[in-house]
Parts: C-alpha cells; sequence; structure tokens
C-alpha cells in the first residue's frame, strides 16, 4: 500500500472542501449528540439561538471570533510558506503579558496609548517567533517542534511572573493588577463586551489578503511555500521569506493577546487563552490559508463557543461540545485534504507501482 499524488483539483472543488468537511463533522457531531441521549436538532438550535438571537449573543460571537481571526492569520500566513509555526499559543502570551506590563505604566493620552502597546504586543510575539525562523533558515532546525515547545516556556514564565512581581497584591488569585483606562481599547457597543479590537482583527485579515494576492512579498511565500528549490533557483531569498513570515505570525499571534488584555479581561490571567492558538492552525485549515476564509472560520467558532453555553443549560449536553467539533473538523480537513491530493494503491507482494515501472525504463533507456 503506498500513497500517490493526484493531479490537483479543479478551483470550483478546492473551494468546496471546507464546506464538504465542515458537513461531514456535523454529520459525525450528530451521532455523537445521539449518544449522549439528545436531539441533535434542538441542541444546534440552542447554539444558533445564543450565539445569534440576540443582540447581546452577536457582541459575544464577535468577541470570541476576534482573537481566533488573528490566530488564524496566523498560521496561515505561516503555513504558506511550509512554515509550521505552532507557537500562536505562547506568542498570544507574550503580546498579552507586554499589554499587561506597559498597560499598568504608560499613562499618556488613549489615542497615543492603544498603538503603541499593540505594536509592543505585535513586536513580542514577533521577536519570539523570529528565534524558530532563524533557527530553520540558518540551521534547518524544525520550526515546529520549536515553537510548539516554546509554548510551555513562555506559559510558565506567565504563570511564576503572576505568582510573583506581576502579581495583584489585593487578590489572592495569580492575576496582574487592572490596566490603566487610558490603555483599554473602547467599547464599540454599549451594554456589551465588544470592543476596538474586533475592527483590529478585521483590519489585520484585509491587510493580510492585500500582502498575499497583491504584494511581493506574498508572491515570494506562495513560491517558497509551492517549491523552496524552485524558488531559490529562480532567485528568490529563500532564507528571508521564512524569516519575514516568522515575524509576520509571531506578530499577528502577539495581537491576539494583545486584544485580550486591552479589550476584554483588563488584566493578564493564568487561564488567559482557552487555546485560541492551536485553535488558530485549525481555523486556518478549514479557511484554506486565506484571509477571507480564516475570518469565515472564526466567525463559525465563535457561533459554537458562544452558543455552547446557552445550549448546555437548556440540553443537560456538557458545554465541551464545541470543543469536540472543533477536533471532529480539524481531523475530518487533515483526512480531505490527503484523499485530494493522494490516492491510495493497494500493490501486490514484489509489483512495483507505475512510478518505480517508469523510472526502470528511464534508466534502461540511458544504458
Amino acid at each position: 500500500m503506498r500513497l500517490e499524488k493526484r493531479q490537483p483539483l479543479p478551483f470550483g472543488a478546492r473551494l468546496a472542501l471546507p464546506f464538504v468537511a465542515v458537513a461531514i463533522s456535523f454529520a459525525l457531531s450528530f451521532v455523537l449528540i445521539l449518544l449522549a441521549q439528545a436531539n441533535p436538532f434542538t441542541v444546534f438550535y440552542y447554539i444558533l439561538q445564543g450565539a445569534l438571537g440576540s443582540r447581546t449573543g452577536l457582541a459575544e460571537t464577535a468577541v470570541k471570533a476576534t482573537p481566533l481571526v488573528l490566530t488564524g492569520l496566523a498560521a496561515a500566513v505561516a503555513f504558506k510558506a511550509r512554515f509550521y509555526n505552532l507557537g500562536g499559543e505562547g506568542q498570544l502570551y507574550l503580546g498579552a503579558l507586554c499589554a499587561a506590563v506597559l498597560g499598568l505604566r504608560l499613562a499618556i493620552p488613549r489615542p497615543l496609548a492603544v498603538p503603541a502597546i499593540m505594536a509592543a504586543g505585535c513586536a513580542a510575539g514577533a521577536a519570539w517567533a523570529l528565534c524558530a525562523g532563524v533557527l530553520k533558515a540558518r540551521c534547518r532546525v524544525d520550526e515546529a517542534v520549536v515553537t510548539l515547545l516554546s509554548n510551555y516556556i513562555v506559559i510558565c514564565v506567565v504563570s511564576a511572573l503572576l505568582d510573583g512581581p506581576l502579581k495583584d497584591p489585593r487578590t489572592m488569585w495569580p492575576n496582574s493588577p487592572p490596566i490603566l483606562d487610558c490603555a483599554r481599547y473602547p467599547i464599540l457597543l454599549a451594554g456589551t463586551r465588544l470592543h476596538a479590537g474586533a475592527l483590529a482583527a478585521l483590519a489585520a485579515a484585509a491587510a493580510v489578503r492585500w500582502m498575499m494576492k497583491r504584494s511581493v512579498l506574498g508572491f515570494e511565500i506562495a513560491a517558497v511555500g509551492a517549491n523552496p528549490a524552485a524558488a531559490a533557483y529562480a532567485g528568490i531569498p529563500v532564507r528571508r521569506t521564512v524569516v519575514l513570515v516568522s515575524l509576520v505570525s509571531g506578530g499577528l499571534a502577539g495581537l491576539a493577546g494583545t486584544g485580550e488584555v486591552l479589550g476584554l479581561h483588563y488584566d493578564l490571567v493564568e487561564k488567559l487563552s482557552p487555546n485560541y492558538g492551536y485553535a488558530g492552525i485549525v481555523i486556518a485549515m478549514l479557511g484554506g490559508l486565506d484571509a477571507f476564509g480564516v475570518v469565515c472560520a472564526a466567525i463559525l467558532f465563535g457561533v459554537l463557543i458562544t452558543g455552547a453555553e446557552l445550549m448546555s443549560r437548556y440540553t443537560g449536553v456538557p458545554v465541551f461540545l464545541a470543543d469536540v467539533i472543533q477536533g471532529i473538523v480539524l481531523l475530518v480537513m487533515c483526512a480531505v485534504f490527503v484523499l485530494t491530493n493522494y490516492r491510495v494503491r493497494v500493490t501486490r507482494c514484489g509489483e512495483k507501482s507505475p512510478v518505480c515501472n517508469a523510472r526502470g525504463a528511464a534508466e534502461g533507456g540511458a544504458r
């Protein structure tokens, strides 16, 4: 048994793949809900009702989708260049740490404080991802291992700081003191938690789409991702592109963490992120590594996360059903990717594949 490369699919078929994956994922989720002795239609009705059925629900869906858009963009840009950045979670926490520290001390007007802290949070995430980018470009170190393990370093450092120098002396819980009012995102919709970070995420998505479709760097990223050897032969600086991709990817993840502090929590807490960095990988794949697709996938996940709370209260199905559906989407997307790009060929013992036969014929002709 072996995997053989298929011919590339038509554009329409590739466009339909995420929808097929979502449909299969929800079909499998129906089975799990039935096993939990609940009505699947009732479950999904309350998910939609909780996420989209009210002004507050819509605002909360946007709040949940905001960091997912940014971590999804971070993964999409990196994966497009075959730079497998799995460190979005750690880069998010670094951006949040930077925002919490500066938000306590930067007593300047809001129009200056907020952009300055956003830039610093981006720089913190970018600098952390740059380590993996340089190691890959210069030493050919596997960036997936480096970025994945670096998550635990950052999370442990943040935890130690919250139990030590950054701990708020007025509380027993491991969290930092509240940031200054001048460092907080403005609220967009009164009576809700919807903040200006949602607009920043949409602006980042528009900027990434323009970069990938219209800029020289976007062309270089696509070329390096398609074939690094051919890109180098054509004169594209592959190493520089990898380093730049790591900076952009880390900066986007750092901005996600900055937004959680400036717009939502107003302080740094240990459980700041319910695995937004890892969810961004699923969102990037579901969105086809495209900025517009990432926004759509992030909204879908925001609906699931927000609506799961109301669904659990009315049906008794555990709230972590949303996490289960996210995991199913990832598995289905991986399976769809493999089956649409490769075919499984079963060969008998001693039988050679057509590739081997063609290679043997070529070698015989050369003799």
